[in-house]
């Protein structure tokens, strides 16, 4: 069995300019193909992400696709620039590499989990993701975007009356007028009039939450060690389960950071390869991984990091915001791990933008995953909607 051809797209939604998935097919000569997804959906450099997947893709042709480990080793190894690769290669990575888990599945008539030593749990806990964005529905459009405290109450009581038992919510986005932060403003120390405001949110989500639901923080890595500190505090003070992404991703900075907290620190999904988390774990300031299996190589690498996480008493939750079809890649992986905490259901999955893309789009029950049992991934692109791509190249 040879690769034969990969198509590659970007993927229109109803707000192509904020989540717009960069997906692929690889093809082989047996008629079976497999789907992967580049992690760069949001934010600048999705077209980049698209260009690194056709690049790329041009290296694995006429390759045995059931042979993941020396794929992934020629394509980290025969771009240059793949060694200590950032978002852009390790995206470009991951697509094609998810693909192919794909097609293994598929081709033994199995799931992927099973590939990856089978399931150690048939359930997922799950935790109900940026809650500050609010928490409607798929198919409605109205979300209310947290400002007030009562806004960020209304939304948590959304997501436990569903049955979770377990949210995330930025509360350091938006001022008061509901005016987006910029850096200037989240970088040093909090100004008094900040840090009431902070503590105002999180203590009107803690009421709302009651004593026995899991409350993570996000901070998207916007303040700096200085301001990030100040916020530790108030993470004690109101039972925080994790403090998610408190500044840049540099080990020296987080190092300054644990030693004022004892919150638990989460990070990850800008860190993109076992190399760059080994300094994490050798000292300690991490304990709640959140590789992106779309940014962070696919399953080849994401397994790795999550098996060195476990020598060193780390959980692992996969950052999952992208297309439904990373929530399948991220529970074929998550059901395996002996270290898994929890995962990620991201906001994005309910709205909007997510319908049409892919064949399956699933939703927990009362907080919780149950894992499919079909070969492969477990889900696809639609085709009708890799027809209507924005970008599409196909690379024989």
């Amino acid at each position: 069995m040879k690769i034969s051809k990969v198509e590659v797209f970007r993927l229109p939604t109803a707000n192509s300019a904020q989540n717009s998935p960069i997906g692929c097919r690889v093809y082989t000569d047996t008629g079976l193909y497999g789907d992967g997804e580049a992690g760069m959906a949001y934010g600048i450099g999705g077209d980049a992400a698209y260009s690194m997947v056709v690049d790329l893709a041009k290296l694995v042709i006429g390759m045995d696709p059931l042979q993941t480990e020396l794929i992934w080793e020629t394509m980290h190894k025969r771009t240059f620039w793949g060694q200590n690769g950032g978002p852009v290669i390790f995206s470009g990575i991951a697509a094609i590499d998810v693909a192919l888990w794909d097609i293994k599945g598929k081709y033994f008539n199995v799931p992927v989990y099973q590939l990856l030593g089978g399931k150690v749990r048939d359930k997922l806990r799950a935790y109900a993701s940026q809650l500050q964005f609010g928490w409607g529905m798929v198919g409605e459009s109205e979300q209310l975007w947290a400002v007030k405290p009562e806004d960020y109450a209304h939304n948590v009581k959304l997501a436990v009356d569903e049955g979770y038992d377990a949210v995330k919510i930025d509360f350091f986005d938006r001022d008061e007028e509901g005016k987006p932060l910029s850096f200037l403003d989240t970088t040093g120390f909090l100004t008094p009039k900040q840090y009431k405001m902070v503590e105002a949110r999180m203590a009107a989500a803690r009421e709302a939450a009651g004593d026995d639901v899991d409350i993570i923080m996000e901070n998207h890595s916007l303040p700096d060690a200085l301001g990030a500190v100040q916020l530790a505090k108030l993470a004690e003070k109101y039972h925080i389960l994790a403090f998610e992404e408190p500044n840049s991703p540099t080990p020296q900075t987080v190092e300054y950071i644990t030693k004022y907290t004892s919150v638990p620190i989460a990070n990850g999904e800008r860190i993109f390869s076992r190399w760059q988390y080994a300094e994490y774990f050798k000292k300690n300031l991490v304990q709640l991984i959140q590789p992106d299996v779309g940014n962070c190589g696919g399953i080849s690498e994401v397994k790795k990091i999550a098996d060195m996480a476990h020598a060193f008493d780390v959980g692992v939750q996969v950052h999952a915001a992208g297309s439904p079809l990373c929530t399948d890649v991220a529970i074929q992986l998550e059901c395996t791990l002996p270290n898994f905490i929890i995962h990620e259901h991201h906001v994005c999955n309910r709205m909007d933008t997510s319908l049409g893309l892919t064949k399956y789009n699933r939703q927990p029950e009362n907080g919780y995953f149950t894992i499919p049992d079909l070969p492969g991934i477990g889900n696809e692109f639609l085709r009708e909607a890799i027809d209507h791509a924005v970008l599409h190249q196909i690379v024989e």
